[in-house]
């Protein structure tokens, strides 16, 4: 306490009156300063502070003598202390009472340089002939209003913190190193962690933490199960708070919890869509730490994260879409080009094959063998090619996945390793989908032939069957958007290596393979990935190293059973001798095979390099023509389906097959050609050429 030299004289209109005999006002005065609850300071009108009580001086940090003799101006932040003299002038000039609550959003500065939120009631005594003023302070961050209104401006600006972290960067890693930090900061807790669901849904793992315990690292994986912590909050799908671990009978407490004095828990899930995918977790040592506050903060804090999340997925889906749409452009290309290529290559060899010189020479005979075969080879990989750049032409019908997937384990059980075990289970009911039948079964297959691989010890190689309403979110794309569509989902499980992340993510990828030089193309699931949506359906992965990989179909179901038809009776293959037909191909090799083909098979035959020639040719041939057969694409000129067109519309009869080695043309060309126009992809056979001409004949007539 200071001397009694700054000690301020007792009002002297003020008497205390009945005080026990011995007891002086002054003293009371005395006592009462030194008690009050609230800061007092007794200022001089330069703004000097003559007397402080203790409450004062600890709320300032201050000892009182360090206090006195002080200017108030030290008690203020430097931003304000200019504004704060002026007004403190202008108060001196006419002083006047001034109580609490009036002015809410003042601020004091400690000795150590920290604020603190006050409320000031200002009285001068001036009335009572002293050049004073005292000024009562009040703490007003200990109003337990206040300690909320501090705690949410707490909470909304960690809130915006990982707003703006997930705005300003892309890498979904370091949003999710930085959330526990965030939780650790703003609810002041021991322990802070982001938990996700593996993709099975069996186990959490620990994505990012801080305070982390033993078993608990970044990576480790604990299982899904209710009467473990992060199990019994996946199974309740909303916050679960813990009080004391020590009373917790809901699910079994790990001893580590309790020896590392962790007491009490929050635990908020992470919900994508209304489905549990993570969660958030926060604990303390302190019990009964988690109030309402606390749950709004961190939920605020999930959804952010969810967000986040999603963003991330759907950026990664785009790119990855973006990417393969682009390869399969360019697939497409290179298919049409090659395509053109194999009709001259097997062209030719069918030629050599029939020609009577070469007939009697086996080895010849065995050399067009070998080639013919490589040539089916390249035009198998082609169509992989166009499968998976989604360009082929798709014939659906009713597929009935029981018999189908029945009918395939029969066929692999003779062919795979025999140490491989192949389990069939359907959904009794299943609607049929609609898909192409040898495209479907080509899928499964590839599927297979990837599993076995991945088992070279043997295993379990399981295919599954059900109905689903609609396709999980994440596979929702541009092509089976239709809210309408309900599908089939076909796993094919195996209990093989497993797939890496990086691998995982690749997986659908032309040409990636991770198998050694000569044993795969790399086209195989791109062939899936391609038909699956030229199906208006979705595939998905789900794979651990080491555990296996699910691959999932979902292929839409039919729209309305159809009745069986019967079936078509097969066309004459014998083509009319002297069959008057215009043949026009741009590339002038592939003409001459074709022109080779049609000649043995007794067709007269005029050829065009372009439509205008074959018009030109038409209007002056004094007979008509009994069939156009063109390619689709004709160079820089009039494309084949205009010149099919405009020559039907002067020659009625003209039966029309037109070709194309890119599927693309086929497809388009299905959609809006005439019914009565035949459709031939290239590379053909001269067989191939045969039936599509008797097909198109026998509907003429």
């Amino acid at each position: 306490m200071a001397d009694a030299a700054h000690d301020p004289p007792s009002p002297p209109d003020v008497h205390i009156h009945g005080l026990p005999s011995g007891i002086e006002e002054s003293s009371v005065f005395r006592s009462l300063f030194l008690a009050y609850p609230d800061s007092l300071l007794l200022v001089d009108q330069s703004g000097r502070i003559m007397q402080a009580n203790p409450s004062a001086a600890a709320l300032m940090g201050y000892t009182v003598s360090e206090l006195l003799g002080l200017n108030v101006d030290v008690l203020v932040p430097d931003s304000i202390r200019p504004r704060h003299a002026s007004y403190r002038e202008a108060y001196g000039r006419a002083p006047r009472p001034r109580p609490m609550g009036t002015q809410m959003e003042l601020v004091a500065k400690r000795k150590d340089g920290s604020e603190v939120m006050v409320e000031i009631a200002l009285s001068p005594l001036q009335d009572h002939g002293l050049p004073f003023v005292v000024a009562a302070i009040r703490d007003i961050g200990a109003y337990p209003r206040v300690k909320r209104a501090l705690q949410r401006a707490r909470y909304s600006e960690h809130l915006a913190q990982l707003g703006r972290l997930a705005v300003d960067t892309r890498d979904l890693e370091v949003v999710l190193l930085h959330v526990p930090e965030i939780i650790t900061t703003a609810l002041q807790v021991e322990v802070a962690m982001v938990w996700l669901l593996d993709g099975n849904r069996l186990e959490f793992k620990v994505a990012s933490g801080v305070g982390l315990l033993a078993g608990e690292e970044i990576g480790a994986r604990i299982d899904n199960r209710p009467d473990t912590p992060s199990g019994f909050v996946f199974a309740q799908a909303r916050p679960v708070v813990v009080p004391d671990y020590r009373l917790e009978h809901r699910f079994a407490v790990p001893r580590a919890y309790l020896e590392a004095g962790l007491i009490s828990a929050l635990d908020v899930p992470l919900s994508d869509r209304g489905r549990v995918i993570g969660m958030l977790s926060a604990r303390s040592k302190e019990p009964r730490r988690f109030g309402d506050e606390e749950m709004r903060f961190l939920e605020s804090l999930s959804s952010l994260l969810t967000t986040s999340l999603q963003r991330v997925q759907t950026e990664e889906a785009l790119n990855h879409a973006q990417r393969l749409e682009s390869v399969g452009q360019l697939t497409g290309g290179i298919a049409h080009d090659f395509n053109n290529l194999l009709t001259v290559i097997q062209g030719n060899l069918q030629v050599l094959e029939e020609l009577p010189a070469l007939a009697p020479n086996a080895l010849v005979q065995q050399l067009l063998s070998a080639a013919k075969r490589a040539s089916r080879r390249g035009a198998e990989l082609t169509g992989k090619l166009l499968a998976f750049s989604r360009r082929q032409r798709l014939q659906p019908s009713a597929v009935d996945t029981s018999g189908l997937l029945h009918s395939l384990a029969d066929m692999l059980r003779r062919t795979l390793d025999q140490r491989i075990r192949i389990e069939i289970d359907t959904a009794r009911d299943c609607p049929p989908v609609m898909a192409d039948p040898g495209q479907l079964e080509s899928a499964l297959l590839n599927i297979a032939i990837n599993a076995r691989d991945a088992m070279p010890e043997g295993g379990t190689l399981r295919f599954r069957t059900e109905a689903c309403g609609a396709l999980p979110p994440a596979l929702h794309n541009a092509s089976n958007n239709d809210a309408t569509t309900h599908f089939v989902a076909i796993s094919i499980t195996d209990s093989g290596t497993g797939m890496s992340d990086d691998v995982k993510e690749r997986a659908f990828e032309p040409f990636f393979t991770t198998k050694e030089v000569g044993r795969g193309t790399g086209l195989g699931l791109s062939t899936v990935y391609g038909f699956i949506n030229q199906s208006r359906g979705a595939v998905a992965i789900d794979s651990t190293v080491g555990q296996g990989t699910t691959v999932t179909l979902y292929l839409p179901q039919q729209a309305q059973p159809q009745p069986p038809t019967r079936a078509e009776e097969r066309a004459d293959e014998t083509i009319p001798l002297g069959l008057r037909v215009m043949l026009v191909e741009d590339d002038a090799e592939v003409r001459k095979v074709i022109e080779i083909f049609l000649v043995t098979l007794g067709c007269e035959v005029v050829t065009a390099a372009t439509a205008e020639q074959a018009l030109t040719a038409l209007d002056a041939r004094t007979g008509p023509f009994d069939l156009l057969l063109s390619d689709i694409a004709l160079g820089a000129g009039m494309r084949g389906t205009r010149l099919a067109a405009e020559a039907q519309k002067r020659f009625p009869q003209l039966s029309v097959l037109l070709m194309s080695g890119f599927s693309s043309e086929l497809l388009e060309a299905d959609r809006e050609v005439p019914p009565s126009w035949e459709l031939l992809p290239k590379p053909c056979t001269r067989s191939e050429l045969a039936q599509a001409m008797a097909k198109l004949l026998a509907a003429r007539h």
